[in-house]
């Protein structure tokens, strides 16, 4: 059997970061014992100087790219059909804003300590925090309930927040995608060698994975 690592560098901001991680996740469902797939969570923060409270996601989307309303409306059907046919749930509303999520990144980082299946189960929890309830991913009790949703120790991890632990490890970890030329997200880097870019569908990742395993 062969072994095939995923570096999966994404943000909890990121709504195609939730489309990626599910089309992933679909595809090596789909590959099942034919290989043995290793999973790293990796941080990118999309907005490093998100204030506290955040900003209103569709007035900071439409400000940076230029949309109007009803473009930012087409684009948020498209995205959450697309996250809905993964299992990754999504509802963005005029009131969403978006939050800091280096707290979170700490965390997941504290997750990936634990094991891969815990890691990925916080990821997952959070990204639904953050694009279907809405919540706040600065705040200790909102990071404490994802990892309760993930299965995980919510004391543990409340104190993984209070204590600032794995500020250090995550920044380095940031600079270190940054300087391989890592700009946008979600980006699959297989092997450390093959780099699958954007929220892709389970047929995408599945015909990559499958060569890579395959030595292709």
């Amino acid at each position: 059997m062969n072994k095939v690592k995923i570096d999966f560098v994404s943000d909890v901001a990121c709504p195609w970061c939730a489309v990626g991680l599910g089309g992933l996740l679909a595809a090596i469902e789909r590959i099942g014992p034919e290989a043995e797939f290793e999973i790293h969570m990796q941080p990118f923060e999309l907005n490093p100087d998100m204030p506290k409270g955040g900003q209103n996601t569709g007035e900071r989307l439409m400000k940076k790219y230029g949309f109007d309303k009803p473009r930012l409306q087409e684009n948020r059907r498209v995205i959450a059909e697309r996250a809905a046919a993964v299992g990754m749930p999504m509802h963005q509303t005029d009131d969403s804003r978006s939050y800091n999520t280096f707290d979170a990144h700490r965390l997941l980082h504290w997750a990936g300590t634990l094991g891969q299946a815990q890691q990925v189960a916080l990821k997952r929890s959070l990204l639904k925090t953050y694009h279907f309830d809405n919540l706040d991913t600065s705040e200790p009790d909102v990071l404490a309930q994802a990892a309760r949703d993930a299965g995980l120790d919510a004391e543990a991890a409340r104190e993984v927040v209070a204590s600032g632990r794995y500020a250090d490890e995550v920044r380095a970890d940031q600079e270190k995608w940054r300087n391989l030329g890592i700009s946008s997200v979600p980006s699959v880097i297989i092997n450390d060698k093959y780099l699958v870019s954007g929220g892709q569908p389970p047929e995408v990742f599945e015909q990559a994975l499958r060569q890579v395993a395959a030595g292709g």
